[in-house]
């Protein structure tokens, strides 16, 4: 197995989180070094594993019972199955809290009390535990009792009304980036209170909402409505506070040219042959580009439709104006700057028939307590009986009449 190089290393994590925000938040910190278990129901486990196709492929070809989607976000884990509606799951969840740093769910508000496994059933018999609740509307307020996905976050939370063409319909983003966001705000909370712990602290309750996560990552969109009480509408591809900020179709296909500044902008006109352009009082200024950008948007585009993508690309690289291809995914994990950088990378795996599966590298780059790839996305109960062993003592027969009574 790799070494765990990683600043978390000795930090252990108890994850009943499932589907993306969670297993998102717990993949960041396992590949930072922290010790994974993930808590999933005997016979079924996370409901992504049946997210597909496309699965691995076994050694005839053959579909196996574990998805692409599920491996995106479930590596440097350990599963274990527990059934935590028997009380002896629940006294298993419990003593494994008690060896544990952080526990983190997403069950629907409420789900895990009456089975004494929320927060409040927990704070006294382990008041140094960090406990984290993802949900689609917090803990509280008149929507806390409903359930919260993703694509419906985003129609709510109003990414969708800011996205699509113009004219076109709202659009969600082509990711599930409501649940990514939150589970990226998740990670950070939870090293926040550690921090807090080891500074002389206890634990603490994380109450992380989708809607909230999503209102945050709003950015400039969310704070140009609260400056000017006006709503914001569907700009295509274009930037609300930049011009040209966007897409533009060349001879041959499209690129994104992306000016920030105004010597930028200058610079750009200079090399696309309209000099002019920059004087002109309507086009001075970013903030004059914007109030006009109808006029001005036609005119950069009759520009770039003159000449190739590759043209515009090489040009203003040399003059360092922000720019880049339209890539499919498949010319992004193509681009030799990507495999440099190891974004995509191989672990072994016991259901592929290559023997491994390849995957999404962390982006993290750490000079000194760099991430490591220790565990691939585990199959269902894969360490079952190792993390009984290790964590809780639990010996070969103990875990024999547990698995028999259909309690792991």
């Amino acid at each position: 197995m790799t070494t765990n190089t990683g600043p978390l290393q000795g930090l252990r994590i108890l994850d009943m989180s499932r589907i993306l925000a969670g297993p998102t938040c717990t993949q960041m910190l396992g590949d930072l070094g922290a010790d994974v278990i993930k808590i999933e129901r005997p016979g079924v486990g996370d409901d992504t594993r049946k997210w597909g196709p496309p699965y691995i492929k076994d050694a005839e070809g053959n579909d196996t019972t574990e998805s692409a989607y599920y491996l995106c976000a479930n590596r440097n884990k350990r599963s274990l199955t527990v059934d935590i509606t028997k009380p002896e799951g629940q006294e298993l969840i419990r003593k494994l809290a008690g060896k544990c740093d952080v526990l983190i769910e997403n069950y629907k508000v409420g789900s895990l009390k009456k089975y004494g496994l929320d927060y409040a059933g927990m704070k006294t018999d382990f008041p140094d535990l960090v406990y984290c609740s993802i949900s689609g509307f917090g803990q509280n307020g008149s929507k806390s009792h409903l359930p919260g996905y993703d694509f419906m976050i985003q129609a709510m939370g109003g990414i969708m009304s800011v996205t699509g063409e113009v004219d076109g319909s709202p659009m969600k983003v082509g990711v599930g980036i409501a649940d990514v966001m939150c589970g990226m705000y998740a990670a950070v909370s939870i090293l926040a209170a550690i921090r807090h712990r080891e500074r002389g602290g206890i634990g603490q309750y994380i109450d992380l909402a989708l809607l909230d996560s999503q209102a945050a990552w709003l950015i400039n969109s969310g704070s140009n409505y609260l400056t000017s009480r006006q709503d914001q509408h569907r700009l295509g591809n274009a930037h609300p506070n930049i011009v040209p900020y966007q897409v533009f179709q060349t001879r041959d296909s499209y690129f994104v040219l992306a000016i920030g500044n105004d010597a930028q902008f200058r610079k750009f006109c200079e090399f696309a042959e309209a000099p002019e352009l920059p004087d002109d009082p309507r086009f001075k200024t970013n903030t004059d580009r914007v109030l006009n950008r109808d006029v001005l948007v036609p005119m950069v585009n009759d520009l770039t439709m003159r000449l190739s993508t590759q043209h515009w690309l090489d040009g203003l690289e040399k003059l360092q104006i922000p720019c880049g291809p339209v890539n499919t995914i498949k010319e992004v994990f193509d681009d030799p700057q990507i495999q440099h950088r190891e974004m995509e990378i191989s672990m072994p795996h016991p259901l592929s028939g290559k023997g491994a599966v390849s995957l999404i590298g962390s982006p993290v780059k750490m000079s000194k307590t760099p991430v490591s790839y220790r565990h691939a996305p585990p199959t269902l109960g894969q360490h079952t009986d190792e993390v009984l062993q290790e964590l809780l003592g639990i010996n070969e027969a103990e875990r024999s009449e547990l698995a028999e009574r259909g309690i792991i």
